[in-house]
């Protein structure tokens, strides 16, 4: 069955669907966007560094994006201004990132792959990683998700239960590099956000629990990863875009239903 190349891109489309979902929510509900570009954009700095060094690009996607989110959040502790913060780290990693790739011989030609993504080249080991890193990320938010919940709500409230909101921002950054590094080889570093986003923001006008939200995106978020890739078989797209082309008109329709609901 993995031979057919199809096959492993719907699998790994569904694959990020499982790890982006929870996660998702919670950067809606924190407002924590900008946050995830800012992580996302700096992966691309761990590719250049994996491919000078002759490192899978797991890895380096994975380091680097880790020492990002901890840098913003460390920042962050210390009373700077976050956006401010957000949108030199973000720009700033990006730029260098594009920069240092350029030295890395042969990486100019798989420049647009990190970028958008190539999920259509997306091997079996390629999908152990991608479903390894969606269980692990599933698995974080399982286990702590009550105590994410109460800090969400109120970090006064969190401190009253025995949480410490300071470590629960901690997982939620090692989710969110996690994430990053699998998402890479399906949509790509600019479009990882979208696809962490948008499949929450859609579910949440018909969530009435955080756990409803939760599934409910993951479903959002599956039947974008597939609808997309049947949308650049028949018109011949980027797949990753089309992926969240389909995210984004779901959202439109669900943004409407909800208006038209008053």
């Amino acid at each position: 069955m993995l031979d057919d190349f199809l096959v492993r891109a719907a699998l790994a489309g569904l694959g990020l669907a499982l790890a982006a979902a929870p996660l998702g929510c919670f950067v809606s509900w924190r407002r924590m966007a900008y946050f995830g570009d800012a992580t996302a954009h700096a992966a691309i700095l761990g590719v250049a560094l994996a491919l000078a060094l002759s490192l899978p690009v797991f890895a380096g996607t994975l380091a680097v994006a880790l020492l990002m989110a901890l840098l913003v959040g460390t920042l962050s502790e210390r009373g700077l201004a976050l956006d401010t913060v957000l949108g030199v780290l973000a720009h700033g990693a990006l730029a260098v990132g594009l920069v240092a790739i350029t030295f890395v011989p042969g990486a100019r030609l798989d420049l647009s792959a990190y970028l958008f993504g190539d999920i259509l080249a997306v091997t079996p080991a390629d999908l152990a990683v991608i479903w390894g890193g969606g269980l692990a990320v599933s698995a974080l938010m399982v286990w702590r998700w009550q105590a994410l919940l109460t800090t969400t709500v109120s970090p006064d409230l969190a401190w009253a239960s025995g949480l410490d909101p300071r470590r629960e921002q901690r997982i939620l950054t090692v989710a969110l590099a996690l994430t990053v590094a699998v998402a890479i080889k399906v949509v790509g570093v600019l479009l990882i956000g979208a696809m962490l986003l948008i499949p929450a923001a859609a579910a949440r006008p018909f969530s009435r629990t955080p756990e409803r939200m939760a599934l409910l995106a993951a479903a959002i978020g599956a039947v974008s990863a597939l609808a997309g890739l049947q949308m650049a078989l028949w018109f011949d797209t980027p797949a990753g875009p089309s992926m969240v082309c389909v995210a984004a008109a779901i959202f439109a329709v669900s943004a409407a239903a909800s208006a038209l609901r008053g």
